[in-house]
Order: C-alpha cells, then sequence, then structure tokens
C-alpha cells in the first residue's frame, strides 16, 4: 500500500492505494481559515498537523490491514503559503495562505525590481510566498529577523514525519523565488524580496525520496518506522499526477477551493503579461501552464452559507429551473477573495447583478455554478493569448467534479468535452501517494496511468449560444464596476 496524504484549504484528505494502483480507502479532516482582516486569510500549520492525524486515525480504524501495509507516503498541498521556521523548526506566526490579499503594495515593489524578467514563470501576485515575507518582513520586522527557513505547507507535514527540510519544483515554482526553467532557486529572485539561500530548503524532484519516518512518528501513526516519504508536489502538480496527465497537451480544471486550470507542457514557455502561471510539474522535465481563479467550489460553499441550506439540496433546486429561469438568473462574479487570471485585481469583489423579485436561492446558486465557469473560460481565454495549444478535452478534478450538473455547464461554457474520472474529486491524494509509490523505484509507465472515466460530457450547441450572450454580459460587469473595487475601503486599518 502507499499512503498519500493531501493538504488543501478546506480539509486534510488521505488516501491508501494498492499496489494494482486502486484506491482502497480515504478519510478526511476538515480545516477552518482565520480572517483577522478583511482581504487576509491565515491557517495555523499546527492545525494542519492535528488534522492530519486526525484523518490517519479514521483511515486506520477503517483499513487496519491495508493501513498497515503501506510502504511509502507522498505528499500534496495547497501551494504558496510560506511557513515560517525560527530556531529549532518553531513555526514562527500563522501561514498567510494563497487566497491572501494584503501585500499587493509588495507585488508592485517587487515587481518594479524584476522588471520584465520571465525567470519565476509569473508576474508577482498577492498569495506568493515572495511577497509575503517582503509583507512580514516590512509589517513584522521581529518575525523576520527570527527566520531561519521558509518552507511550504505539504513540506512543513513531512518536516513532521521526517525530521527533514526539503521541497520540490512544482511547489517552489509557487513562490517567485525559483528559476523555474532550470528548478533551482534563483538568487536574482531571493535577493530581490530580501532572502537568501539559506533560508530555502533543498529543491528535489516531486517523486524522490526525501526522507524516512521517524520511529517515534511511527509508533504515534501505527506505521512502519523507515518508510519511504517521496518529496511530493504542490495540490495542482500532484492533481496531475493523480489524472495521469504526463504528456504535452493533457489539460484539466480543478474545483476545489480556488479554480485551476491546467495544460501540460514539455519546455517552459512562460507569458506572464497574460496572468497566467509557468510552474513545474512534479515530475522531471514537465511544466504546467496555469491560469487561476481564486474562488471556486468555496463559493458554492458560501452560497450554501448564506441560503441556510446544504449543497445537495441546493443543487437539486439548480436541476428543478427551466431555461427561462436560468435565462433571467443574476450574474454573478465570483471574486470573493479577489482574483488572479485573467485581472490580476487584488481588489475585486464578488458581485450580484440582476437581482429581482423572482430571484430565489435556487437562482442565486445557478448564477454561482455559472460565475465559476465563466471564471474558467476567462482563464482559458488567457492560456490561449499566451500562446499555449488548446487542449481538445479536459478531465474535470476536485470537489466540484462530484456535480453532474455543474460538469455538463462547463462543458457548455468552454465548449470542450469534459471527463470526470474514478477518484477524481480526491485527484491529489490519489497523486500524492503515486509520487510516494514512485519514491520506491516503481517504473513510471506503470504508474502514471489515465483513472477510468466514469462520466463524459459533451457540449450542447444549442444551450452555448445563452451561455455565450450571459458570458459577454459577464466580462462586461467587471470592467464596469472595476473603478468601485476601491483599495482605500477594503485594505485593512
Amino acid at each position: 500500500m502507499y499512503l498519500g496524504i493531501d493538504l488543501g484549504t478546506s480539509e486534510v484528505k488521505v488516501l491508501l492505494l494498492a499496489d494494482d494502483g486502486q484506491a482502497v480507502g480515504h478519510a478526511r479532516a476538515p480545516l477552518t481559515v482565520s480572517r483577522p482582516a478583511p482581504r487576509w486569510a491565515e491557517q495555523d500549520p499546527l492545525d494542519w498537523w492535528r488534522g492530519t492525524l486526525e484523518a490517519l486515525a479514521a483511515l486506520r480504524v477503517a483499513h487496519p490491514l491495508e493501513y498497515g501495509a503501506v510502504r511509502a507516503i507522498g505528499l500534496s498541498g495547497q501551494m504558496h503559503g510560506p511557513v515560517l521556521l525560527g530556531r529549532d523548526d518553531r513555526v514562527l506566526r500563522p501561514a498567510v495562505l494563497w487566497n491572501d490579499m494584503r501585500s499587493a503594495a509588495e507585488c508592485a515593489l517587487l515587481a518594479q525590481r524584476l522588471g520584465t524578467s520571465p525567470l519565476g514563470g509569473s508576474v508577482p501576485m498577492p498569495g506568493f510566498s515572495a511577497p509575503i515575507l517582503m509583507w512580514i518582513a516590512a509589517h513584522e520586522p521581529a518575525v523576520f529577523k527570527a527566520l531561519e527557513c521558509v518552507v511550504l505547507p505539504k513540506d512543513y507535514l513531512r518536516l513532521q514525519l521526517t525530521g527533514e527540510r526539503a521541497t520540490d519544483p512544482s511547489d517552489a515554482a509557487g513562490t517567485l523565488w525559483l528559476d523555474v526553467a532550470r528548478r533551482t532557486w534563483s538568487d536574482l529572485l531571493l535577493e530581490a524580496s530580501g532572502m537568501s539561500h539559506n533560508q530555502v530548503p533543498p529543491v528535489l524532484d516531486g517523486n524522490a525520496p526525501a526522507g524516512f519516518l521517524r520511529p517515534s512518528v511511527a509508533a504515534e501513526l501505527g506505521l512502519t518506522p523507515g518508510i519511504v516519504v517521496a518529496t511530493g508536489g504542490g495540490d495542482n502538480a500532484a492533481s496531475a499526477v493523480g489524472v495521469g496527465a504526463a504528456e504535452r497537451g493533457d489539460a484539466f480544471l480543478s474545483l476545489g477551493t480556488s479554480g485551476v486550470l491546467s495544460v501540460i507542457d514539455d519546455r517552459f514557455d512562460p507569458c506572464p503579461s497574460t496572468a497566467t502561471h509557468a510552474f513545474c510539474h512534479a515530475i522531471p522535465a514537465r511544466w504546467l501552464r496555469v491560469s487561476v481563479l481564486l474562488s471556486a467550489a468555496s463559493c458554492l460553499r458560501w452560497v450554501c452559507k448564506l441560503t441556510s441550506t446544504v449543497e445537495a439540496t441546493l443543487l437539486q433546486e439548480v436541476a428543478a429551473l427551466d431555461a427561462r429561469a436560468l435565462e433571467a438568473a443574476p450574474i454573478f462574479l465570483p471574486y470573493l477573495s479577489g482574483e488572479r487570471t485573467p485581472h490580476n485585481d487584488a481588489y475585486a469583489e464578488g458581485v450580484f447583478f440582476g437581482l429581482t423579485h423572482q430571484t430565489d436561492r435556487a437562482r442565486l446558486a445557478y448564477a454561482v455554478l455559472e460565475g465559476v465557469a465563466f471564471g474558467a473560460a476567462d482563464g482559458l481565454l488567457a492560456l490561449r493569448e499566451s500562446g499555449v495549444d488548446m487542449p481538445e478535452s479536459l478531465s474535470l478534478i476536485g470537489g466540484g467534479a462530484r456535480s453532474p450538473l455543474w460538469a455538463q455547464l462547463v462543458t457548455d461554457v468552454l465548449r470542450l468535452p469534459v471527463s470526470v474520472h474514478l477518484g477524481g474529486e480526491a485527484a491529489a491524494a490519489l497523486g500524492a501517494a503515486r509520487l510516494g509509490w514512485l519514491a520506491t523505484g516503481a517504473p513510471p509507465a506503470g504508474v502514471l496511468t489515465k483513472p477510468r472515466v466514469l462520466a463524459s460530457c459533451e457540449p450542447d450547441d444549442a444551450r452555448f449560444a445563452v451561455l455565450d450572450e450571459r458570458l459577454q454580459r459577464y466580462r462586461a460587469l467587471y470592467h464596469h464596476v472595476r473603478p468601485l473595487f476601491a483599495p482605500d475601503r477594503t485594505r485593512p486599518a
């Protein structure tokens, strides 16, 4: 058995993978996000470890024999959020997350220092590690002075498991400190944000061994001491491993807390001006071309909370709406945490436009699903403008993959066939387990396979005409209201 641990924003997922390639069990533990000021988002790394222990305990109870047969561990995790370590690996402060917008001013300063350098594969955006550290240096100088090393979220879990500091190129690419083409730390990028080489960990391939399970931790977890722990990958790269996206042109859309559209490339070919990213894959000699919608399935959770209902009920109500009701639904801008692609707008906000007395919670929910799909369409257009060859089809993964209605809506908006794979809602955890498997020396051809397709959606051309008209209104709405997203109004005191 191979164990995958995926540290998300809303939960920790763990998964057991057998050596015939089948997932035999999974468990999860919820996480919460702290928002101590407007546009801020933080989590305590100690809560990540507690959540991991909780999920693993549940997995051990549910599958004791399989759990005891684990021979390797792989890791996946939310990207960017730097864990600041001081002496003796003590956590100095809560981790500032990928959807935290406080560092917009630092991004502008960093962009000025770097000019048009393509080294990092992206333009500076709030939520990336580099501008976050610049904000900490400016606003919490005592913390910055005590800093000995920065690790990324999944790497903090590996530190607990093995006592070793390390990261992989896919996660490191989200820091703006990595020379993404060469997959090594860049002195130029580090120095631009006031960092140095001795404050970042070694970079190892995601499928390489990065340490071994400590005896004391093995005893606590009920696992064999000394089993290999792979370097792992950032969540999108690990998801790519999970769905077998390893060759140029393979593409997938993740509808998790954020929405991420990724296309695999076999070369580093960034186009930062389009607000897209060029990240390393977790496996060697591959890269991901990426567009990012900062709020996706989190928008659905938000509207459930707003209307005091549960997701299953709300989706049933949306499915019951007729075509006339759908055409009269509000337009929704899903910018609950600002936005990256294509606007790179830290101050963008969510908007419902077109509310009437007939607007009920089902219409609100439909507008949310549609708005996220429209955000993905903006991302696809940005990737096309950045020179990416357009994919012929997409795999849909993440929590949003559980909804056939949402899958068909994405298909109709993007006009691309969409497939949902077995285990696609936990693709990152599956990819983590596969990276652990590869770290034992398993041949990639036998591991990086595409899971069985559970459902396929084909575009409905008749529906596209209506959706395209609403998409154009969606795009016009952002440009009309953008001047009202006043930085001074939303900036914390």
